[in-house]
């Protein structure tokens, strides 16, 4: 069941003129909240969410026009999250704090490999070192998904086996170094957790509940250890690339507080509004490429908004851009 933030004049009882809304739209506005089971408290917020949807979708719809006249290298698309305005949507979703992040840490500081040859394309998904595409709900716990990606990714390097690792376990247990559960966290600090706590559980053993209770780690059930973590330059895209090179997928942040980010569905994704700094949103690279017929470089990055989101659960994300969104601003990934 999604839950909302409420909207203030329904909230507190103001009276409000209701909505004007698009009639023309009626199948498509029911067939939308089938398809995602959405179901309202009364006419009344049935009207306020239509409205918001309609504005989403006349923003798609304009952005989409403009993409076709060559105005921009991404399209949009109405997706679950279509109901929700985008404060809703930040507060709910985008949990990546960097209040832990004073540039200090007690990872190790990453050292580029002098003589290693960085290939023109990298796709660690074609190697087994990336799991499914993963949903973390309505709950601020995307830092947790980021972390379990690369040490999802480390293990499989050191082991060969690919086993889906617990963001519940993170989200449960790791209040001490920092993290908040669907508040939000650090990635580097569920690092410091499963390093001090000798390991982490299986997500079968654990299961993801998109909040958060008590801790309930089980020993037996740990199937991955970590002795440290690397944390690369910041802002620095090309040493980023040679750690995703030479060393599996990275965890990242981005910022993702944009509409355009929200709908995001395919192509390469720039936005001239986005921060290098203000960052809200952690994820994994997995990979890095370039479109051969027009020569825009992207980051292949994998989010946790589930399969239907963007294109099949992933972002392309415009690379050597001066650090665009800040992919490279804080990145970081376990030793094992």
């Amino acid at each position: 069941m999604y839950f909302y933030l409420c909207l203030a004049s329904l909230c507190l009882g103001i009276a409000a003129a209701a909505p004007q809304l698009n009639r023309t739209l009626d199948a498509k506005w029911e067939q939308w909240k089938s398809q995602h089971g959405r179901t309202y408290k009364g006419n009344e917020e049935d009207d306020w969410r239509r409205a918001t949807w309609e504005k989403n979708l006349r923003m798609i719809e304009m952005h989409n026009l403009q993409y076709s006249s060559g105005k921009h290298s991404f399209w949009m698309e109405m997706n679950k999250f279509g109901d929700m305005t985008n404060e809703e949507f930040r507060q709910a979703m985008n949990g990546f704090t960097q209040k832990s992040f004073q540039g200090k840490t007690n990872g190790t500081l990453f050292h580029e490999p002098l003589f290693e040859q960085v290939p023109e394309s990298v796709d660690w998904r074609d190697k087994g070192y990336v799991t499914a595409v993963k949903d973390q709900g309505l709950c601020g716990s995307c830092w947790a998904f980021s972390a379990t990606g690369s040490l999802e990714g480390q293990w499989f390097r050191k082991t060969g086996k690919l086993v889906s690792l617990s963001e519940q376990n993170l989200m449960d247990c790791s209040w001490d170094e920092g993290n908040e559960g669907c508040n939000g966290g650090f990635v580097d600090n569920a690092f410091e957790y499963v390093k001090r706590n000798g390991g982490i559980d299986t997500e079968e053993s654990y299961p993801y509940k998109a909040t958060y209770g008590s801790c309930h780690y089980q020993p037996e059930y740990s199937s991955a250890i970590v002795t440290g973590y690397v944390d690369l330059p910041s802002g620095n895209e090309r040493i980023l690339a040679k750690a995703l090179a030479t060393m599996g997928p990275i965890s990242v942040a981005v910022d993702a507080a944009h509409e355009s980010f929200r709908f995001y569905h395919s192509g390469v994704y720039y936005e001239p509004k986005c921060s290098s700094e203000a960052l809200d949103h952690a994820m994994l690279a997995v990979g890095y490429d370039v479109n051969r017929e027009t020569g825009e470089k992207y980051w292949i990055v994998k989010n946790s908004w589930g399969e239907e989101w963007g294109d099949k659960g992933y972002i392309l994300m415009a690379r050597d851009q001066n650090n665009h969104c800040g992919i490279a601003t804080i990145a970081s990934c376990p030793e094992v």
